[in-house]
């Protein structure tokens, strides 16, 4: 039997084949709303928008572009439903582990060190890397900028309140990742919350910064961004790779999600594999 929510899913999608008018709603989002997602990947753009047309019975594009215009509230839900807020601490602990056991003992070297999470969504990975370098001793002579367009998603990663039955996973991860501790250490359980200790967000500063639009505001010796570039284009992620190579000095460190390298963009000679499956690269 068909699902009543799949043949209107699809009807959505029928109406964003039209490129043009998909053209026209995102430059209007960018000249109206100062968010840049014209250079998002196509596919899974048109999956998401659909969804936001369904969510706000839209019938149109017309109507959606309305809609998100006029409204502050449908706005945000849109950016929420863009950029794709899904995190959990110590995703892909092969990851952590790698940054633990080859990028830090070299970032011992440096009398302070800086580091900018891109796309940092509600936080979880912000605080993964804060206990790492707590665990290492570097926590307090490092500063972190963790940067999103996403307000809400910024909002929740300061506050660092996650779902008690997310724990679970979250500890997992982290043993997995070369935990040196219990991650009970590191939270307060209320209700059905736990809270991340304030001590790990010291040295972080939160703040608003688009890929696709902004540029590089400091010098860093670590940048991560990861399961961000995936959902752009090409040119795109050409772009943001330039940032971080603009940021990174020779032999900073840069760790990309599981599905995605600097390979065969316009900036490959730029990094050196550092690890070919955890995904981390050294600029050159």
């Amino acid at each position: 039997m068909t699902n009543v929510g799949d043949v209107a899913e699809e009807g959505a999608l029928n109406l964003l084949r039209d490129e043009g008018a998909v053209d026209a709603l995102l430059h209007s989002i960018y000249e109206r709303r100062h968010y840049d997602f014209r250079r998002y990947a196509r596919a899974s753009l048109r999956r998401r928008l659909s969804l936001a047309m369904l969510e706000f019975r839209c019938e149109s594009l017309h109507g959606l572009q309305a809609k998100v215009l006029t409204d502050d509230r449908a706005f945000a839900a849109l950016v929420r439903t863009l950029t794709v807020p899904v995190s959990e601490m110590f995703r892909d602990p092969p990851f952590f582990r790698a940054f633990r056991e080859q990028v830090v003992p070299e970032l011992r070297t440096y009398p302070s060190l800086k580091l900018w999470v891109a796309g940092c969504s509600s936080g979880e990975e912000v605080y993964s890397l804060a206990i790492v370098l707590a665990e290492e001793g570097l926590l307090d002579r490092s500063l972190i900028y963790a940067t999103d367009i996403n307000e809400d998603s910024l909002a929740r990663a300061r506050t660092g309140v996650y779902s008690i039955d997310r724990m679970k996973l979250f500890s997992d991860n982290y043993f997995k990742a070369g935990g040196k501790e219990s991650l009970s250490r590191y939270y307060t359980a209320a209700y059905a919350g736990a809270a991340l200790a304030r001590s790990l967000t010291a040295n972080v500063l939160f703040s608003d910064h688009s890929l696709a639009t902004d540029s590089v505001f400091s010098e860093v010796e670590v940048v991560t961004c990861r399961n961000v570039m995936i959902y752009f284009d090409r040119s795109l992620q050409d772009r943001v790779l330039g940032l971080f190579a603009e940021a990174l000095p020779r032999r900073g460190f840069l760790g990309l999600g599981s599905k995605e390298t600097v390979l065969f963009s316009s900036h490959a000679t730029t990094f050196s594999e550092l690890t070919v499956r955890e995904k981390w690269f050294r600029r050159c």
